[in-house]
C-alpha cells in the first residue's frame, strides 16, 4: 500500500498527493488526472515552486502596465477551479458545494455543516475541522453544528475555535477562493493539519451565494449582509450567527476585497497600492485586553508574514461616494458589521480586505495568495497561543459580566478626525504616491453618548422579534412566570426623525428607514405582567444586549422596529427577586 503517490502524469509532478485510505490508489490518481477530472482535486492546495501559470484570457487594464507590474503573480500555486488554465470566471456555487463535499468525504476529513440557506434557497455550507484526543476527527450529527463538538474523553484538552468567513459581499470573490484553498491545507495530510492538535477551525467560504452568482455586493434581497449582524434580518447573516452561537469561536476572520480604482482615481488621481487592508474590532465597550491581544498577537505577526512574501498592508480604509469628500475613513465603529458584533462577543475579530473590487480577475492569484498568507498567520498564532486565547476569553467575559449594575456604557461613539499620510500609486508611472489625507480613525473613539449600566432589561410579551434576535445571538434571557414590580427606568421620547441607514460608503444598506430618537430617562416602579422577559447584564454578552436595547442609536432594535414601542422595554435597576 502506498502511503503517498507521486503522480507522473501531471505537470505538477513535484507535488505529493495523499491517497484515500484503502489499497494502492496510484492508478486511480493517475487515471483521474489523465481524464482531467478537476473536481477530484478541488480540495487540494498545491504549494509548489510552480511553473509559470498558464495564460488566461486578458482583460483591459484599469491602469498602466507599470502599475500592473507592481503586482506580480505569486510563486505559490493553488489548484482551485477559478485558477485553472484558461478559466474566465470564479468558482461557481455548484463547484464550491462539490469541493466541500469532496473534502468531507475524505477519511478523517472535516464535517460538512448546513448553516442555512440564502434568500434564493442556495445552501450556505461550512466545514468543521477538528481532531479528537485519539487523533481522529470529532463527529457530530449531520448538519448540526451544536452536537459532537467536544471530545468524549473527560480529560480532553479544550481547544479554541477559529471561524473563517468569506464573500459576504458577492462582488468580492478572493476570500471564498482563498478559503477553498485553505481548506485543502487543513485537510488530512495538508500543511496546516497539525494545527488541529491545538485548534478547531470552521471554514465558511461563501456567506452570500446569491450575490456571488450575480457578481453584486448585496444579497438577492438587496440588503448588505455585513451590516446585518446585530439585526439578523437576512437569512445569510442568520447562517453566520448560527455558526457563531454554536461554536462560540475565540477568533473570527471576515475575508473581503476593497476598491482599487474608482473613487480613488477620481478623487486622488491615484490607485490603491496595498495588497491587504486589515482592521480588528473597533467599537465601543470592548474589553481593553481584547484589543491589545488583537494588535500584538495577530495584527503585528500578520503584517510581518505578508512582508516576508513581498506583500504590502495598511489599516483598512475607504472613502465616501460623495463627490468632493476627500476624507478617508477606517472601518466603522457601529455594532452592525461582523467585525464589531463578534468583537462584542469577546472574540478576536479581524477584517481582511485584498485589492479586488472593480478589477475583475486581474491579479486573482496574488489576491488569493494574500488571503491565504494572512489566514495562515492568524491560524498559526491562534495555535501557538491556544491557552492564552482561552484565558483571554474567560477574563473578558468575566469583566463584561461583572460590570452589571455599575459603571457606564457608551451608547453612541464616533471616529476621531486627524491627518495621516497614505501611500497610493501613480496610475501612469506606478510609483508610490504619498497623499496627506483627512483621516477618520477608529482606533480612538469619541464617546458621543454614555449612560449608567443597568442590571438588565425587561422586555414585554409583545417584543417577540427582539427576543428571537437576542436568542439567535446567544444571549441568555429569563421568562417571567409571574407578575413583578420592578425598580426600573423607562425612556421618554424627546424628538424623533425617520432616516435611512447608510453604510460607511454612503450606500443605504436597508430598504427600511430607522426611527432615530432622543430620549430622557424616567425612574419608576414598573408593574409588569407574566409572560415578559428579563435580560440580565451579568453575562459575557452584556455589551451586545446594551447596543441592541438602548433605543437612541441607529442600530438599536427600537430604531429598526424590532421593538414595537419604547414601552416594550425598560432598564432594570434591581434584578428581579432581590
Amino acid at each position: 500500500m502506498h502511503r503517498r503517490h507521486r503522480c507522473s502524469a501531471s505537470a505538477s509532478a513535484a507535488v505529493l498527493l495523499p491517497p484515500p485510505p484503502g489499497a494502492c490508489r496510484a492508478c486511480r490518481v493517475c487515471r483521474a488526472r489523465r481524464l482531467a477530472l478537476p473536481l477530484l482535486l478541488l480540495p487540494l492546495l498545491l504549494l509548489a515552486p510552480a511553473a509559470p501559470a498558464q495564460p488566461v484570457p486578458t482583460q483591459p487594464l484599469p491602469y498602466s502596465e507599470a502599475v500592473a507590474a507592481r503586482f506580480p503573480a505569486p510563486q505559490a500555486r493553488y489548484d482551485i477551479p477559478s485558477l485553472q488554465p484558461g478559466r474566465e470566471g470564479f468558482t461557481s456555487n455548484e463547484e464550491l458545494a462539490q469541493a466541500l463535499r469532496a473534502l468531507a468525504a475524505r477519511a478523517d476529513g472535516p464535517r460538512l455543516i448546513a448553516a442555512g440557506r440564502s434568500h434564493e434557497g442556495v445552501p450556505i455550507e461550512a466545514v468543521h475541522f477538528a481532531r479528537s484526543q485519539g487523533g481522529g476527527r470529532e463527529r457530530g450529527g449531520d448538519g448540526d453544528a451544536g452536537r459532537g463538538r467536544e471530545p468524549s474523553a473527560p480529560a480532553a484538552r479544550a481547544r479554541p475555535r477559529v471561524l473563517l468567513v468569506g464573500q459576504q459581499h458577492g462582488d468580492e470573490p478572493a476570500g471564498a477562493e482563498a478559503l477553498l484553498a485553505l481548506a485543502g491545507l487543513l485537510a488530512p495530510g495538508g500543511a496546516l493539519a497539525p494545527l488541529l492538535d491545538r485548534l478547531e477551525v470552521i471554514v465558511l467560504p461563501r456567506a452570500n451565494p446569491d450575490g456571488a452568482a450575480l457578481a453584486q455586493r448585496v444579497g438577492r434581497h438587496g440588503s448588505d449582509i455585513n451590516r446585518d449582524h446585530l439585526l439578523l434580518r437576512t437569512p445569510e447573516a442568520r447562517a453566520v450567527a448560527k455558526l457563531v452561537q454554536e461554536f462560540d469561536p475565540a477568533v473570527v476572520v471576515d475575508a473581503h476585497e476593497h476598491t482599487v480604482v474608482g473613487r480613488y482615481l477620481e478623487k486622488f488621481g491615484a490607485v490603491q497600492r496595498n495588497d491587504l487592508l486589515l482592521q480588528y474590532a473597533t467599537t465601543a465597550n470592548l474589553p481593553r485586553e481584547l484589543t491589545r491581544a488583537s494588535e500584538a498577537w495577530f495584527r503585528q505577526p500578520l503584517i510581518d508574514a505578508l512582508a516576508r512574501e513581498g506583500l504590502t498592508s495598511e489599516w483598512y480604509y475607504t472613502n465616501a461616494l460623495v463627490a468632493g469628500d476627500l476624507r478617508l475613513a477606517m472601518g466603522g465603529v457601529q455594532p452592525d458589521t461582523a467585525r464589531n458584533v463578534y468583537g462584542l462577543r469577546n472574540a478576536v475579530s479581524i477584517l481582511l480586505e485584498t485589492r479586488g473590487v472593480g478589477i475583475g480577475r486581474l491579479h486573482l492569484a496574488r489576491r488569493v495568495h494574500t488571503h491565504v498568507v494572512a489566514m495562515r498567520s492568524i491560524l498559526g498564532e491562534a495555535a501557538a497561543r491556544a491557552e492564552d486565547l482561552l484565558a483571554l476569553r474567560a477574563a473578558a467575559g468575566a469583566e463584561v459580566a461583572g460590570g452589571a449594575c455599575r459603571g457606564e456604557a457608551v451608547v453612541l461613539a464616533a471616529q476621531t478626525p486627524m491627518t495621516r499620510e497614505v501611500v497610493m500609486l501613480d496610475p501612469e508611472s506606478g510609483a508610490d504616491k504619498p497623499i496627506q489625507a483627512q483621516w477618520l480613525s477608529s482606533l480612538e473613539l469619541r464617546p458621543m453618548k454614555t449612560r449608567a449600566r443597568p442590571c438588565g432589561y425587561w422586555l414585554a410579551a409583545d417584543a417577540e422579534a427582539a427576543v428571537q434576535r437576542l436568542q439567535s445571538l446567544g444571549v441568555r434571557l429569563q421568562r417571567l412566570a409571574e407578575p413583578l414590580l420592578l425598580e426600573a427606568e423607562t425612556w421618554v421620547e424627546i424628538t424623533s426623525v425617520e432616516a435611512t441607514r447608510p453604510d460607511v460608503l454612503g450606500r443605504v444598506s436597508e430598504r427600511q428607514t430607522a426611527r432615530l430618537v432622543q430620549v430622557s430617562l424616567a425612574p419608576r416602579r414598573l408593574p409588569v405582567g407574566a409572560g415578559g422577559w428579563y435580560v440580565p447584564l451579568d453575562q459575557p454578552l452584556a455589551n451586545l444586549v446594551l447596543v441592541a436595547l438602548e433605543p437612541d442609536s441607529p442600530n438599536s432594535y427600537f430604531a429598526n422596529r424590532l421593538l414595537p414601542t419604547l414601552e416594550s422595554a425598560a432598564r432594570v435597576l434591581v434584578p428581579p427577586g432581590r
